[in-house]
């Protein structure tokens, strides 16, 4: 696939946001901020750092300052610096300075820099074809800007995994000089989902779908606005995209990501061997498939969650290798929407065997019902495991995979926000506790396990009448609490938990 031929829209980062709990959310965050694409292992430890040394170039680009700089120098601060090697975050800051984004990035172009880095140290600022520019992002039409060759060496990456800045424990700051004069000093943080927002940036209420008609910002305005409009979650979500593009361009972009996973899972399925990094984890997805393929060559109901399994594994295995993923609402939970939605498209008697229409119906539905949850925990709480555990990324891809599901099903509003609000519960309280800091142990099994529990979650929901005692803003709030309350020894730290209990060997 040439990533050249996306919709343009598709390779804009993320807005940058970081609104506060006690602000207004009247706005609403497009469904390709929630889906983007990037490369593996991690959204915020990987996708974020590229972001913002990119803008960082930049801003040297727009200043045209960018031929003066003799020197660059990155720290890495909280998360970033305690899991930073096993997530490839050093690496990804170094591309973002070589021009390289990740909806675009060309992997092999950039690996071999890597290589050449290793050998000589040289860094060519912005000196790749996709090169940064004023948003961050290449755009159509745009001319390269290539700055200096630097000599990086170790010594230019600084590692504070004991210091936490205020704002985010996620923080990286890019100093570049001239000499011993500094020319521009910025302090980013990487917020989760590959979303980044600069230290004295204003949080983003504006940004986004800021002028949409359905400016939910809590479940219960949701259902109110979307009841009242006579609407589905899908159908509202719908039109609040519409007021940026048209509903053929949504559709068009929506399906592009479906495209890029299928890809991803592809790609996956192809691999031998182990993962990459010391833990020698065997890449199992490629033997499942061989397996699944000769015991279920029809995809039998009773073999669904094995096939939703594999799924989960083969994009998180990808992942794991650094491959082409899209943010669902994370890196790290990237494998439970696309299992989910493996599900919905094989196992759903009205859309199974119904024609490409209605599969790329139900391909659009079920991501727009699941980035309008996902949206709710991004403004009501937080995507971050490095901020509240991985209940903050594998519940909330639970918790949207589960609406989705129940949107293709049929459910009601009612069905759908209480088929999110089941998977988030029993997801409540989920550590962030990666082995050697790799996106691997037990992120990749935990993916499976997440996404079943969407599949029996979005069931359950089904069978009631959408009334439910517990509410989706309570367990959205709650999980925000338990965040708060957890350790950081919890938040991605690899301090505490499996982290300190398995042994690298």
């Amino acid at each position: 696939m040439d990533l050249n031929d996306a919709p343009d829209y598709l390779s804009a980062p993320p807005h940058s946001e970081a609104q506060t709990k006690a602000e207004a959310l009247d706005y609403d965050i497009s469904v390709f901020e929630m889906f983007s694409i990037g490369i593996g292992p991690s959204s915020s430890h990987t996708v974020g750092p590229m972001r913002a040394t990119n803008r960082f170039i930049a801003e040297l680009i727009d200043a045209g300052t960018l031929t003066e700089v003799t020197r660059v120098h990155i720290d890495l601060y909280g998360s970033l610096a305690a899991t930073g090697a096993g997530h490839g975050t050093m690496s990804a800051a170094l591309k973002g300075l070589a021009g390289f984004v990740p909806e675009t990035i060309d992997i092999a172009a950039a690996e071999a820099l890597m290589d050449r880095n290793q050998v000589d140290g040289a860094l060519p600022l912005a000196g790749y074809p996709l090169a940064a520019y004023a948003d961050g992002a290449p755009g159509p039409g745009a001319t390269r800007v290539s700055g200096p060759v630097l000599i990086y060496k170790e010594a230019d990456i600084t590692l504070r995994p004991l210091t936490v800045l205020p704002r985010h424990t996620n923080g990286i700051k890019v100093t570049a000089y001239a000499g011993e004069r500094v020319l521009l000093e910025r302090t980013y943080f990487s917020i989760g989902g590959g979303f980044i927002v600069e230290e004295h940036e204003e949080s983003s209420g504006s940004t986004g779908l800021s002028m949409a008609p359905y400016p939910f910002g809590s479940g219960e305005e949701l259902l109110d606005m979307a009841n009242t409009a006579g609407l589905s979650i899908a159908q509202l979500k719908m039109e609040n995209e519409k007021t940026e593009r048209s509903e053929s361009e949504v559709r068009a972009g929506i399906l592009h990501i479906r495209q890029v996973m299928k890809e991803c899972i592809g790609s996956s399925l192809e691999r031998m061997g182990y993962l990459p990094g010391p833990l020698k984890v065997r890449c199992r997805a490629g033997q499942w498939h061989r397996d699944l393929l000769a015991e279920d060559p029809q995809k039998s109901p009773e073999f669904a969650i094995d096939w939703v399994n594999l799924i989960a594994l083969a994009v998180n295995e990808e992942n794991a290798f650094g491959g082409r993923i899209i943010t669902a609402p994370t890196n790290g939970a990237s494998g439970i929407i696309p299992a989910v939605l493996h599900y919905a498209l094989n196992y759903v008697p009205s859309v199974r065997h119904r024609g490409q229409k209605v599969i790329d119906d139900a391909v659009v539905d079920f991501f727009l019902a699941a980035a309008s949850i996902g949206a709710l925990y991004k403004k009501r709480a937080s995507i971050s495991g490095a901020e509240v555990g991985c209940q903050g990324e594998v519940g909330t891809a639970s918790s949207m995979a589960a609406a989705g599901l129940a949107q293709v099903m049929g459910g009601s509003n009612e069905q759908i926000e209480n088929a999110a609000e089941i998977a988030m519960e029993h997801n409540l309280g989920l550590t962030c506790d990666p082995v050697g800091g790799l996106v691997q142990i037990p992120c990749i099994e935990r993916n499976a396990m997440a996404a079943s529990n969407a599949v029996t979650a979005a069931k359950m929901a089904l069978r009631g009448d959408g009334q439910h005692r517990v509410s989706l803003d309570q367990v959205i709030e709650t999980m925000r609490q338990t965040g708060e309350d957890m350790s950081h020894r919890y938040k991605e730290t690899s301090m505490g938990g499996l982290a300190v209990n398995v042994v690298e060997c």
